[in-house]
C-alpha cells in the first residue's frame, strides 16, 4: 500500500501536535498537555521491557505513518508506552488539590502505571477515561507507564472497521493510544461533569452539576453567540471570590440567565427569547458554572429534534419543530498518515467546512466516536451529526448479513428476530453486557454537543441483539433524540426511523405511519486518481472513468433522492465522505487534495 499525506499531516510538528483543548464542553483553566514523543516497546509477555526500542509520537498509533513505528500490534502482544512528567510545585500543591490524567481513547484495553504505581486500568478502544493519580505522584519528576493490548477483530470488543487483514470495506487495524493525553489539577472537591438539556419550547435549560456529596453551585448563563473562530486554549474565567455569592437580581446586564443550586440537582434557568441553533445560525450559549473554588465553562444551545406529522400525515424529521430534510454524509474519520487520528485540529474542520460546502447539513459518524473537538466544530459550525454506536461481536457471517440481505432488503421488508444470537454473531454473553455499558458510556460522554441529532444502535446487523430492550435504555439515557435501532435492515419495528440502505436498486421510499422513512446509505461510486490513491486494488459500488462522468452520475443520484422527499423521504446519506485505502468512492481523495465531487459549489 502506497503511503499517502495529507497537507496537514506533511507540516507536522511532534513538539506542538495536537495541543488544543481537548474537552471544549467542560474547560478549566488549568491543563498540561502530554502528547509527543514517548518511548516505547513491543514485549511477548506483560513484563516491562530492559530497553525501550524508540520513541512513538503520541496520539498517533504505532501502525500509522505519523507516528514514527509503522508497526502492527498484534493480538499476543504488549505495547509499552513511557515519558515523565515534571511536577516542580507539588509540594506546594498537593494539600489543596488533585490530580487528574486524562485519555481521550486508547485502543483496546490498558493498565497506567504512575511512578510504578497501579493508577488505572481500562478496557474499550473508543471513550476516554481518566485517573486520580494524587496519591501515585511526587514533587519534581515523575515516570508515566501505559500498557496496551489489543485483540482488534479476533474478540467481541468493540472495533468499527478495522481489521488485521484488511481490504475492501475493512481497513487497517489499529492499537494503542489514539486521542489527546493530558493532565488538569483540580480542588479537593471539584466538579466532574456539567449535563445542560436545553427546552426551547419552554425558554428553559435544565443544568445538572455532578460531583462528589451535595455541594452549593452557581451557574451564569451569557449571551448567545456564532463561534466563527474555534477555541483553541482556556482563555481566562472570571468568577467571584468562593464565600461571595450574588443574588439573581444582582447579575450584569450581559449575563442573559442566573441559576444558584446545589450539586446533583437539576438547576432551572430561563433563557430569554431563544436564539435557536441551526445549520445556518448555530448560535451558542456558553454558561460558567462556580463550585466552591472550582470554575469550568460550558455551552448548550436551544434546539429540538423530533419527529412530527406534516399536513398530510407523513412523519417528518424536523428541526425546531419545522421539517429539515437531512441530506447527509457517511465520514468514517480516516486519515492516510494517521488512522483514526486526524493530523491536526485545522484538518477536522476543513473536513466539516467542506461538506457544508458540498451542500450537506448532516454527517453519519459511521461507527467511531471521534475526539470532543470534532463534535465541537460540528456544534459550532452547524453540522448535524447522527452518531453511530461501535460494533463489535463474533465474527460475521457475510452471507446473511451482507449479501443475503442486500438481495432480500431490494424486494421485501428482510426480516429476521435479533434472538438469533449464533447468525447475527452475539452468542458471548460478556461481550453483550460490554456492549450496553458503552452505548450508555458513548451518550454519557457525547450527549452535550447540540450538534447530535441522533443514536445508532446497530449497522447492517453487526453483532446485533435486544434491539427493542437497547432502544429502550438509550431511550431512557436521552429521551431528547432520535434513534435509528437498526441501520440498514434487520429493522425491529422500533425507533424514530425506518433506516434503509441501497447501494445496488431502484431508489425508492416506503411511507410510514409512525416513524420517519430513511435512506441511511447509497451512492457508493469510485472514481480511482492513481496519484492520490493508496492501493492498486479497488473496492465501490459503480466505476468512473472521470471526474465529468462522476459528477452526472452523483447529480443524477441527487435529483432522485429529491424526487423521494415528496413521498416520504426524511433522510439520505451519501456513501461515502473520503476514500479509504482501497475504497474509493469519497467526495474527496484520501490525501484530501482532490475534490472528486463539485456538490453545491
Amino acid at each position: 500500500m502506497k503511503q499517502l499525506y495529507t497537507r496537514w499531516g506533511k507540516d507536522v510538528d511532534p513538539e506542538n501536535v495536537l495541543k488544543e483543548y481537548p474537552r471544549p464542553l467542560m474547560v478549566r483553566e488549568n491543563y498540561m498537555n502530554l502528547n509527543g514523543y514517548w518511548d516505547y516497546a513491543f514485549t511477548e509477555k506483560y513484563l516491562k521491557p530492559k530497553h525501550y526500542e524508540g520513541q512513538i509520537l503520541v496520539p498517533f498509533s504505532p501502525e500509522c505513518a505519523l507516528s514514527g513505528v509503522e508497526r502492527q500490534l498484534k493480538p499476543g502482544e504488549f505495547l509499552w508506552y513511557h515519558r515523565s512528567f515534571d511536577l516542580m510545585d507539588w509540594e506546594q500543591e498537593k494539600e489543596k488539590c488533585r490530580l487528574l490524567l486524562h485519555f481521550g481513547a486508547v485502543d483496546q484495553e490498558c493498565v497506567v502505571l504512575v511512578n510504578e504505581k497501579r493508577a488505572a486500568a481500562h478496557m474499550g478502544g473508543y471513550l476516554p477515561f481518566e485517573a486520580d493519580i494524587t496519591d501515585c505522584v511526587k514533587a519534581g519528576i515523575n515516570d508515566l507507564t501505559v500498557v496496551v493490548r489489543d485483540f482488534s477483530d479476533t474478540s467481541y470488543h468493540a472495533r468499527g472497521k478495522q481489521r488485521l487483514k484488511r481490504g475492501g470495506m475493512f481497513y487497517t487495524a489499529q492499537s494503542g493510544i489514539w486521542q489527546t493525553v493530558w493532565m488538569e489539577k483540580v480542588p479537593k472537591k471539584y466538579i466532574q461533569s456539567v449535563n445542560a438539556v436545553p427546552d426551547p419550547d419552554s425558554g428553559k435549560v435544565r443544568i445538572t452539576v455532578e460531583t462528589e456529596g451535595e455541594m452549593p453551585v452557581e451557574v451564569r448563563v451569557h449571551a448567545p453567540q456564532i463561534c466563527s473562530e474555534p477555541m483553541k486554549m482556556p482563555g481566562k474565567i472570571e468568577f467571584l471570590e468562593e464565600e461571595d455569592f450574588i443574588e439573581e437580581e444582582e447579575v450584569a446586564e450581559e449575563n442573559w440567565g442566573y441559576g444558584f443550586g446545589y450539586s446533583n440537582d437539576t438547576i432551572i434557568i430561563t433563557v430569554p427569547e431563544p436564539a435557536l441553533w441551526t445549520c445556518e445560525e448555530p448560535w451558542l450559549y456558553y454558561f460558567t458554572v462556580r463550585m466552591g473554588g472550582d470554575v469550568v465553562e460550558s455551552y448548550f444551545a436551544m434546539r429540538k429534534f423530533s419527529v412530527e406529522k406534516d399536513e398530510e400525515g407523513i412523519p417528518r424529521i424536523c428541526l425546531n419543530g419545522k421539517p429539515r430534510f437531512q441530506n447527509g454524509v457517511l465520514d468514517q474519520g480516516y486519515w492516510p498518515e494517521g488512522l483514526y487520528t486526524a493530523p491536526s485540529d485545522e484538518a477536522m474542520i476543513f473536513d466539516i467546512e467542506e461538506m457544508k460546502k458540498t451542500g450537506f447539513n448532516m454527517v453519519r459518524k459511521h461507527i467511531k466516536i471521534e475526539p470532543q473537538r470534532w463534535y465541537y466544530h460540528c456544534d459550532r459550525l452547524g453540522m448535524i451529526v447522527w452518531q453511530d454506536m461501535v460494533n463489535g461481536g463474533g465474527a460475521y457471517k457475510y452471507w446473511l448479513v451482507t449479501y443475503a440481505a442486500t438481495v432480500m432488503s431490494s424486494w421485501l421488508d428482510f426480516h429476521i428476530k435479533d434472538t438469533h444470537s449464533g447468525l447475527l454473531a452475539r452468542k458471548d454473553e460478556e461481550g453483550r453486557k460490554e456492549f450496553e455499558e458503552e452505548v450508555k458510556e458513548t451518550i454519557r460522554v457525547l450527549q452535550g454537543h447540540p450538534s447530535i441529532a441522533a443514536w445508532v444502535i446497530f449497522n447492517e446487523g453487526w453483532g446485533q441483539f435486544d434491539t427493542e430492550k437497547l432502544t429502550g435504555a438509550v431511550r431512557e439515557a436521552d429521551p431528547t433524540r432520535l434513534i435509528d435501532q437498526a441501520s440498514g435492515w434487520f429493522d425491529q419495528g422500533g425507533g424514530d426511523m425506518k433506516s434503509v440502505h441501497n447501494y445496488f436498486f431502484k431508489l425508492k421510499v416506503k411511507k410510514e405511519q409512525e416513524r420517519a422513512a430513511v435512506l441511511s446509505e447509497f451512492g457508493g461510486h469510485t472514481l480511482f486518481l492513481p496519484e492520490h490513491s493508496a492501493c492498486e486494488k479497488l473496492y465501490g459500488y459503480g466505476a468512473h472513468k472521470d471526474r465529468e462522468e462522476a459528477n452526472r452520475a452523483y447529480r443524477e443520484m441527487e435529483e432522485k433522492v429529491q424526487a423521494l422527499i415528496r413521498e416520504g423521504l426524511c433522510a439520505s446519506v451519501y456513501t461515502q465522505w473520503s476514500d479509504i485505502e482501497e475504497e474509493v468512492n469519497g467526495i474527496f481523495t484520501y490525501d484530501r487534495e482532490v475534490r472528486k465531487i463539485d456538490g453545491a459549489e
